[in-house]
C-alpha cells in the first residue's frame, strides 16, 4: 500500500479533530465506526454528568471491546477490531 492510494479524512472523536489518511475502501467503515463511537460518547455524557471527555472515551472503548467479544459473528468483530486498530495507529501518528 502506497501513500498515493490513501485519502485524507477529517474525523472528530469526542471534542477533538484529527486528520487521518485511509484507503478509499475503508471510508464507509470508518465513518460508521465514528458515528457509533460519538453516539455512545453522547449517551455516556447524559448518564454520567461531570466526567471529562477522556473518561467518556475510555468508557466507550470498554463498551466497544465488550460488544465485539459478545458478538458471535467473528468476521464482523474482526472487521471492527481491524478498523479500531487502524484508527488507533493513525491517531498515534497525529499525536
Amino acid at each position: 500500500m502506497s501513500n498515493d492510494q490513501l485519502i485524507p479524512l477529517n474525523i472528530i472523536i469526542g471534542d477533538r479533530n484529527y486528520r487521518i489518511k485511509i484507503l478509499p475502501t475503508d471510508e464507509e467503515v470508518v465513518r460508521k465506526t465514528l458515528k457509533i463511537i460519538n453516539d455512545k460518547i453522547m449517551e455516556f455524557r447524559s448518564q454520567f454528568a461531570g466526567k471529562d471527555m477522556q473518561d467518556y472515551i475510555s468508557m466507550v472503548l470498554i463498551w466497544y471491546a465488550t460488544q465485539s467479544r459478545e458478538n458471535n459473528n467473528e468476521t464482523l468483530s474482526a472487521g471492527v477490531m481491524e478498523s479500531l486498530l487502524k484508527m488507533e495507529k493513525q491517531l498515534n501518528e497525529v499525536i
